[in-house]
């Protein structure tokens, strides 16, 4: 499942995030999600999370 609608993400949950550093490479940070950021229901480039270890990036992935 992709990231782009907030209402397949919870707290908790076991995902792929891509940081913002790393969004030309496209690199994928694997984490837990802690909160999320994103308010709209829908985003294109993936919801914006921040993992429990502080890590802040869009899903990409649920895994």
């Amino acid at each position: 499942m992709n990231g782009n609608n907030r209402s397949d993400i919870q707290v908790g949950i076991e995902v792929n995030i891509v940081l913002k550093k790393d969004q030309r490479s496209g690199k994928l940070t694997h984490g837990f999600v802690k909160d999320i950021l994103t308010s709209a229901p829908k985003h294109t480039h993936g919801i914006k999370v921040r993992l429990q270890d502080g890590q802040v990036g869009r899903v990409q992935e649920i895994l």
